[in-house]
């Protein structure tokens, strides 16, 4: 195949995102990636890259420190794009990845934040930024959504948000509960003509991912909440509905979790939504014993 052996590594991956990662909500995670990849195999031939090169480039990434988790962040998308490279636009045969082992991933969070902290976070949040904690508090929507959120995806008659591009690219719509009702509709009262964003800064631009995060540490660290990010304001509404005995399936959809296996890690978070199916046991048995007694009796 001749594109395989003319068309460049850089090439395939400035395809990928013009046609693939545009459409996605997190654009920017993707596109750091795509650097840092094109970075490292760049001016290779598409024929060049062999399961060895991405052996060689993920021992590369470990010795600077990068962790399981992220490095198959990385190593999926370079799949995805040579996938779509075979698949759609006929450049290669072969995807190298594919035969490649992904990384046992052990650096899953499981960090929430306490009814205390959040007291004291919000306290030491500014009042654009406490929305948004809010917000995600709330509806569990990542960072990049309630930032991408417009007034489009709003229905205040409904209560309820669309996600129109999630992370995994598809569409998701979640009901609202009064407390992020109530900010949504004093939202409402100030909207402005000059952009269709819910959140926006001063100059009516979208708020920057980095500005949030920069102010939200500042945040932190005023209230004296350690180890905590802003993706852990998820896990906050996931833990505290499993906490309060939702069950999973539901957390699933309202995460927007494709797979049932992302949402089992909140599982240990919520034996008393379990106890009902052990109670029914007791009750079964008591029935029997009953019917037992009342049929001897006879």
């Amino acid at each position: 195949m001749r594109e395989e052996k003319e068309r460049t590594f850089a090439e395939m991956m400035e395809r990928f995102e013009a046609e693939h990662v545009v459409k996605l909500a997190s654009q920017r995670t993707y596109r750091g990636f795509i650097k840092r990849l094109v970075d490292a195999l760049g001016p290779y031939r598409l024929a060049d890259i062999t399961p060895s090169v991405v052996s060689q480039y993920k021992q590369g990434r470990y010795r600077e420190g990068l962790k399981p988790a992220s490095l198959n962040r990385e190593l999926a998308c370079m799949k995805k794009a040579f996938n779509l490279a075979i698949r759609e636009w006929e450049w290669c045969r072969d995807n190298p990845v594919s035969r490649v082992a992904m990384e046992r991933e052990h650096n899953q969070r499981d960090r929430w934040l306490l009814k205390d902290e959040e007291l004291e976070l919000t306290k030491h949040c500014a009042s654009w930024l406490r929305e948004l904690v809010t917000v995600a508090l709330g509806t569990g929507m990542r960072m990049g959504e309630i930032l991408e959120l417009t007034w489009r995806g709003v229905d205040v008659a409904r209560r309820t948000v669309t996600v129109f591009r999630s992370k995994n690219g598809e569409r998701r719509t979640i009901p609202l509960n009064e407390t992020v009702l109530g900010v949504l509709t004093g939202k409402a009262k100030v909207r402005s003509v000059q952009t269709d964003r819910v959140f926006f800064s001063k100059v009516f631009t979208p708020l920057e991912s980095g500005h949030v995060r920069r102010a939200f540490r500042l945040a932190l660290k005023k209230a004296g909440v350690v180890g905590f990010h802003f993706h852990d304001l998820r896990h906050t509404f996931a833990t505290r509905l499993a906490q309060q005995g939702v069950d999973l399936y539901t957390i699933q959809r309202l995460l927007g979790h494709k797979s049932p296996i992302m949402t089992q890690r909140y599982a240990h978070h919520s034996p008393e939504s379990l106890r009902w199916a052990v109670d029914r046991l007791s009750v079964t048995t008591q029935s029997q014993l009953a019917s037992a007694v009342l049929a001897g009796a006879m």
